[in-house]
Protein backbone atom coordinates (compact mmCIF):
# COMPACT_ATOMS: atom_id res chain seq x y z
CA UNK A 1 0.00 0.00 0.00
CA UNK A 2 1.34 3.57 -0.97
CA UNK A 3 1.60 5.74 1.66
CA UNK A 4 1.77 9.71 0.74
CA UNK A 5 1.66 12.97 2.97
CA UNK A 6 0.69 16.89 1.63
CA UNK A 7 3.43 19.14 0.67
CA UNK A 8 2.85 22.70 -0.13
CA UNK A 9 5.27 25.30 -0.81
CA UNK A 10 4.55 29.07 -0.02
CA UNK A 11 6.80 32.20 -0.69
CA UNK A 12 7.57 33.73 2.63
CA UNK A 13 7.93 37.74 3.18
CA UNK A 14 6.85 38.64 0.13
CA UNK A 15 3.44 39.42 -1.70
CA UNK A 16 4.30 38.02 -5.35
CA UNK A 17 5.61 34.73 -6.36
CA UNK A 18 8.94 34.00 -6.77
CA UNK A 19 9.73 36.99 -4.51
CA UNK A 20 10.49 35.85 -0.62
CA UNK A 21 12.02 32.92 0.57
CA UNK A 22 10.32 29.81 -0.74
CA UNK A 23 9.40 26.92 2.06
CA UNK A 24 7.98 23.40 1.93
CA UNK A 25 5.26 22.85 4.50
CA UNK A 26 4.55 18.91 5.28
CA UNK A 27 1.81 18.34 7.59
CA UNK A 28 1.80 15.06 9.07
CA UNK A 29 -0.07 12.96 11.35
CA UNK A 30 2.22 11.25 13.74
CA UNK A 31 6.38 12.26 13.46
CA UNK A 32 8.25 10.13 11.09
CA UNK A 33 11.90 8.39 12.18
CA UNK A 34 14.19 11.71 11.53
CA UNK A 35 16.75 9.89 9.28
CA UNK A 36 13.38 10.12 7.28
CA UNK A 37 12.53 13.32 7.80
CA UNK A 38 16.35 14.71 6.83
CA UNK A 39 15.61 12.76 3.38
CA UNK A 40 12.40 15.08 2.63
CA UNK A 41 14.21 17.93 3.09
CA UNK A 42 17.06 17.34 1.52
CA UNK A 43 14.51 16.40 -1.76
CA UNK A 44 12.86 19.43 -1.20
CA UNK A 45 15.75 20.82 -1.67
CA UNK A 46 14.62 24.72 -0.54
CA UNK A 47 16.43 26.72 2.63
CA UNK A 48 13.94 24.84 5.19
CA UNK A 49 11.48 22.13 5.00
CA UNK A 50 8.47 23.11 7.83
CA UNK A 51 7.11 19.44 9.29
CA UNK A 52 4.28 20.14 11.81
CA UNK A 53 1.92 17.40 13.81
CA UNK A 54 -1.01 18.76 15.44
CA UNK A 55 -1.26 18.89 18.98
CA UNK A 56 -4.69 17.73 20.34
CA UNK A 57 -3.91 17.77 24.39
CA UNK A 58 -1.49 20.52 25.05
CA UNK A 59 -3.69 23.33 26.14
CA UNK A 60 -0.56 25.65 25.42
CA UNK A 61 -0.24 25.04 21.89
CA UNK A 62 -1.61 23.71 18.81
CA UNK A 63 1.08 22.17 16.53
CA UNK A 64 4.65 20.79 16.94
CA UNK A 65 6.94 22.43 14.57
CA UNK A 66 10.61 21.35 12.91
CA UNK A 67 12.31 22.61 10.70
CA UNK A 68 15.06 21.43 8.13
CA UNK A 69 17.63 22.37 5.95
CA UNK A 70 18.76 19.95 3.15
CA UNK A 71 21.45 19.33 5.83
CA UNK A 72 20.13 19.90 9.36
CA UNK A 73 17.31 20.55 11.37
CA UNK A 74 17.96 24.26 12.50
CA UNK A 75 16.84 25.56 16.53
CA UNK A 76 14.70 28.11 14.91
CA UNK A 77 13.30 29.02 11.33
CA UNK A 78 11.04 32.46 10.56
CA UNK A 79 10.12 31.68 7.24
CA UNK A 80 8.82 28.32 7.30
CA UNK A 81 6.85 29.38 10.26
CA UNK A 82 5.24 32.08 8.83
CA UNK A 83 4.57 29.85 5.44
CA UNK A 84 3.03 26.68 7.87
CA UNK A 85 1.07 29.48 9.46
CA UNK A 86 -0.44 30.01 6.01
CA UNK A 87 -0.80 26.60 5.57
CA UNK A 88 -2.72 26.17 8.53
CA UNK A 89 -5.28 29.04 7.81
CA UNK A 90 -5.88 28.83 4.01
CA UNK A 91 -5.28 25.24 3.52
CA UNK A 92 -5.64 23.12 6.92
CA UNK A 93 -8.92 25.29 7.84
CA UNK A 94 -8.16 26.45 10.71
CA UNK A 95 -11.00 28.86 11.82
CA UNK A 96 -9.63 32.20 14.10
CA UNK A 97 -6.53 34.58 13.78
CA UNK A 98 -3.98 32.73 15.45
CA UNK A 99 -2.07 29.85 16.17
CA UNK A 100 0.49 28.25 18.17
CA UNK A 101 3.50 26.01 17.36
CA UNK A 102 5.84 24.00 19.81
CA UNK A 103 9.48 24.10 19.13
CA UNK A 104 12.80 23.45 20.01
CA UNK A 105 12.48 27.56 20.72
CA UNK A 106 9.58 27.55 22.83
CA UNK A 107 6.05 28.04 21.69
CA UNK A 108 5.76 30.51 18.91
CA UNK A 109 2.61 32.33 18.11
CA UNK A 110 1.42 33.47 14.47
CA UNK A 111 -1.61 36.23 14.11
CA UNK A 112 -3.10 37.25 10.90
CA UNK A 113 -4.26 40.96 10.22
CA UNK A 114 -5.58 40.72 6.64
CA UNK A 115 -2.54 39.41 4.05
CA UNK A 116 -0.08 40.26 6.64
CA UNK A 117 1.11 37.16 9.74
CA UNK A 118 2.87 37.92 12.48
CA UNK A 119 5.58 35.92 14.14
CA UNK A 120 5.70 35.68 18.19
CA UNK A 121 9.78 34.89 18.42
CA UNK A 122 12.34 35.31 21.17
CA UNK A 123 14.61 38.10 21.79
CA UNK A 124 18.10 36.25 21.01
CA UNK A 125 21.32 37.72 23.05
CA UNK A 126 24.58 38.74 21.86
CA UNK A 127 28.41 38.35 22.69
CA UNK A 128 30.49 40.50 21.77
CA UNK A 129 33.87 38.46 20.02
CA UNK A 130 36.78 39.36 17.77
CA UNK A 131 35.97 38.90 14.58
CA UNK A 132 37.18 35.39 13.83
CA UNK A 133 39.88 35.32 11.06
CA UNK A 134 38.27 33.14 9.37
CA UNK A 135 35.61 36.13 8.63
CA UNK A 136 37.81 38.45 8.45
CA UNK A 137 39.45 36.44 5.44
CA UNK A 138 36.34 35.99 3.61
CA UNK A 139 34.69 39.41 3.84
CA UNK A 140 37.01 42.21 2.97
CA UNK A 141 36.47 45.04 4.71
CA UNK A 142 34.76 43.08 8.13
CA UNK A 143 35.10 45.08 11.25
CA UNK A 144 37.31 43.94 14.06
CA UNK A 145 34.45 43.43 16.68
CA UNK A 146 31.06 41.56 16.06
CA UNK A 147 28.74 39.67 17.96
CA UNK A 148 27.96 36.05 18.25
CA UNK A 149 24.53 34.47 18.42
CA UNK A 150 24.71 31.44 21.23
CA UNK A 151 21.41 30.37 20.21
CA UNK A 152 22.03 29.14 17.11
CA UNK A 153 25.98 29.48 16.73
CA UNK A 154 25.82 32.48 14.50
CA UNK A 155 28.27 35.55 14.08
CA UNK A 156 26.96 38.68 13.37
CA UNK A 157 29.07 41.76 11.70
CA UNK A 158 27.67 45.61 10.71
CA UNK A 159 28.89 47.11 7.89
CA UNK A 160 29.10 50.88 6.95
CA UNK A 161 26.34 50.75 4.74
CA UNK A 162 23.37 49.51 2.76
CA UNK A 163 25.89 48.96 -0.51
CA UNK A 164 28.43 47.15 1.72
CA UNK A 165 25.94 44.68 2.06
CA UNK A 166 23.96 44.42 -1.25
CA UNK A 167 27.56 44.58 -2.73
CA UNK A 168 28.77 41.91 -0.28
CA UNK A 169 30.58 38.40 -1.89
CA UNK A 170 32.09 36.15 1.35
CA UNK A 171 34.14 33.54 0.69
CA UNK A 172 32.09 30.60 1.39
CA UNK A 173 34.32 27.99 1.65
CA UNK A 174 36.25 29.80 4.51
CA UNK A 175 32.79 30.40 6.16
CA UNK A 176 32.35 27.44 6.71
CA UNK A 177 35.55 26.82 8.14
CA UNK A 178 34.38 28.64 10.88
CA UNK A 179 32.08 25.60 11.77
CA UNK A 180 29.26 27.05 13.22
CA UNK A 181 25.65 27.76 11.30
CA UNK A 182 26.30 31.06 9.45
CA UNK A 183 27.08 34.77 8.79
CA UNK A 184 24.71 37.55 9.20
CA UNK A 185 25.67 40.64 7.69
CA UNK A 186 23.87 43.88 9.02
CA UNK A 187 23.84 48.14 8.52
CA UNK A 188 21.37 51.05 7.76
CA UNK A 189 18.99 51.36 5.04
CA UNK A 190 18.80 53.66 2.48
CA UNK A 191 14.92 53.30 2.78
CA UNK A 192 14.12 51.43 5.79
CA UNK A 193 15.71 51.09 9.11
CA UNK A 194 18.11 48.20 8.52
CA UNK A 195 19.29 45.73 5.77
CA UNK A 196 20.44 42.59 6.32
CA UNK A 197 21.92 39.54 4.68
CA UNK A 198 22.33 36.07 5.77
CA UNK A 199 24.91 33.39 4.21
CA UNK A 200 24.40 29.70 6.18
CA UNK A 201 26.97 27.44 4.42
CA UNK A 202 27.55 25.98 7.69
CA UNK A 203 23.61 24.75 7.43
CA UNK A 204 24.05 24.09 3.89
CA UNK A 205 23.07 27.24 2.33
CA UNK A 206 25.04 29.57 0.77
CA UNK A 207 22.60 32.26 1.25
CA UNK A 208 19.12 32.60 2.60
CA UNK A 209 17.08 34.58 0.46
CA UNK A 210 15.06 35.95 3.40
CA UNK A 211 15.33 34.80 7.04
CA UNK A 212 12.94 35.54 9.88
CA UNK A 213 14.63 34.60 12.78
CA UNK A 214 17.80 36.96 12.48
CA UNK A 215 15.57 39.28 12.95
CA UNK A 216 15.15 38.31 16.23
CA UNK A 217 18.64 39.49 17.01
CA UNK A 218 18.55 42.39 14.08
CA UNK A 219 15.49 43.83 15.76
CA UNK A 220 16.86 44.73 18.98
CA UNK A 221 20.63 45.38 17.89
CA UNK A 222 18.95 48.33 15.48
CA UNK A 223 16.17 49.48 18.03
CA UNK A 224 18.62 49.96 20.28
CA UNK A 225 21.11 51.62 17.69
CA UNK A 226 18.00 53.62 16.21
CA UNK A 227 16.06 54.51 19.40
CA UNK A 228 12.48 53.10 18.46
CA UNK A 229 11.02 49.67 18.59
CA UNK A 230 8.99 49.70 15.44
CA UNK A 231 11.58 49.37 12.46
CA UNK A 232 10.83 48.41 8.97
CA UNK A 233 13.60 46.20 7.47
CA UNK A 234 14.73 44.20 4.19
CA UNK A 235 16.94 41.53 3.46
CA UNK A 236 19.06 42.16 -0.04
CA UNK A 237 18.77 38.82 -1.46
CA UNK A 238 18.37 38.12 -5.20
CA UNK A 239 15.10 37.01 -4.34
CA UNK A 240 14.54 40.53 -1.68
CA UNK A 241 11.99 40.56 1.23
CA UNK A 242 10.38 42.94 3.54
CA UNK A 243 9.93 42.87 6.84
CA UNK A 244 7.73 44.69 9.68
CA UNK A 245 9.93 44.08 13.24
CA UNK A 246 8.84 45.22 16.48
CA UNK A 247 10.63 44.86 20.06
CA UNK A 248 8.43 43.61 22.86
CA UNK A 249 10.60 43.49 25.79
CA UNK A 250 12.11 39.90 25.62
CA UNK A 251 9.74 39.10 22.85
CA UNK A 252 10.47 40.04 19.09
CA UNK A 253 7.22 40.75 16.47
CA UNK A 254 8.05 39.99 13.36
CA UNK A 255 5.46 40.30 10.53
CA UNK A 256 5.60 39.59 6.84
CA UNK A 257 3.38 38.44 3.77
CA UNK A 258 3.16 35.12 1.67
CA UNK A 259 2.57 34.16 -1.96
CA UNK A 260 1.27 30.15 -2.68
CA UNK A 261 3.32 28.96 -5.44
CA UNK A 262 1.87 25.19 -5.15
CA UNK A 263 0.90 21.96 -3.26
CA UNK A 264 0.77 18.24 -3.96
CA UNK A 265 1.33 14.65 -2.27
CA UNK A 266 4.47 12.72 -1.25
CA UNK A 267 5.34 9.19 -2.06
CA UNK A 268 6.63 8.28 1.08
CA UNK A 269 9.19 4.79 0.71
CA UNK A 270 7.53 1.71 2.01
CA UNK A 271 8.54 0.77 5.98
Amino acid sequence: MTTTTPIYQVDAFTDRLFGGNPAAVMPLTEWLPDPLLQQLALENNLSETAFIVPLADDPAADYHIRWFTPATEVPLCGHATLASAWVVFHKLGRAGDTVRFQSKSGVLGVSRNGDWLTLDFPRLSTESRPTPPDILAALPGAPAESLYVPNDTNYLVILENEAAVRQATPDLRRLKALGNQGLIVTAPGDDGDFVSRYFAPGAGIDEDPVTGSIHSVLTPLWAERLGRETLNARQLSARGGELRCQLKGDRVAIAGQAAFYMEGAVRLPEA
